[in-house]
């Protein structure tokens, strides 16, 4: 299979790059270029989301724009280009599925993953806690969720699910504890106790935090614009008991 559209891709990138390119593409440098990364990203996520093919082919060009243009600017500083990528990637690929490239037995997914985490420590020796290597650029929730499953995996985990119960109430009281004082340090303090406490209510019940609350934003969303179609009146002027009425209207509308 030739790949003739990607060998021309990656040459554009450098005509943009070069002396009589483009002048914006010339002054990017990798710091630059980190929004575009996080929001091509998410444009692509929001893609899939959608189930919207077009979009979603659309938007991996972006992401693959963001991947070129880094890999452009790091060969033109002597550092790699995106051969020296796409090496590393396959031969990371490839060791850890030893499964699929040399005699390692697995019997399902569950084998493969902890294959691939056992491989992943046995490359970072480096990584002395189980807490290295964690991104500190992607959402609290992601971190945290990542902070909870590292934890457990060397058996830091509640005895039953009845004992995490018991935690997640007893930060809901020290969170109300700390509103009659009237303490925003220890308010806050509090609130991220009881987000991560819920964050492992999900993690035991093998729920993914983030998608949970990007369906509820969603689900709220959809809800509200509802309200904002039933409204006869402009919503500053609802009273307490009238945007329940029209939220449980809007709500049994917008039911799937």
């Amino acid at each position: 299979m030739q790949y003739k559209n990607l060998e021309e891709l990656i040459e554009v990138i450098r005509t943009l790059r070069s002396e009589n390119g483009c002048p914006w593409d010339r002054e990017q440098t990798h710091s630059s270029l980190r929004p575009n990364m996080l929001e091509e990203a998410y444009e692509a996520v929001d893609a899939i989301d959608e189930n919207d093919l077009p979009h979603l082919r659309e938007e991996l060009g972006d992401v693959l724009l963001q991947v070129l243009l880094h890999s452009q600017i790091a060969d033109e500083e002597g550092a790699f280009d995106i051969e020296d990528v796409a090496k590393e990637l396959k031969d990371k690929l490839i060791h850890r599925h030893p499964h699929v490239f040399g005699n390692t037995k697995v019997k399902n997914a569950d084998d493969v993953v902890v294959n691939w985490d056992k491989l992943k420590q046995e490359e970072k020796k480096e990584r002395t806690s189980q807490m290295d290597g964690i991104s500190k650029s992607q959402s609290a929730l992601m971190t945290a969720q990542k902070i909870s499953k590292r934890a457990v995996k060397v058996g830091f985990e509640w005895d039953k699910v009845e004992t995490l119960w018991d935690c997640v109430n007893s930060e809901l009281r020290e969170f109300k504890e700390a509103v009659e004082e009237g303490n925003k340090t220890h308010m806050e303090d509090e609130m991220g106790d009881i987000l991560f406490a819920v964050v492992n209510l999900a993690r035991w019940h093998k729920l993914d935090a983030e998608q949970c609350l990007i369906s509820a934003n969603r689900k709220f969303e959809k809800r509200f614009r509802k309200m904002e179609e039933l409204a006869t009146k402009p919503l500053t002027e609802y009273s307490f008991e009238e945007f329940d009425q029209l939220w449980r209207k809007a709500k049994k509308e917008t039911q799937e």
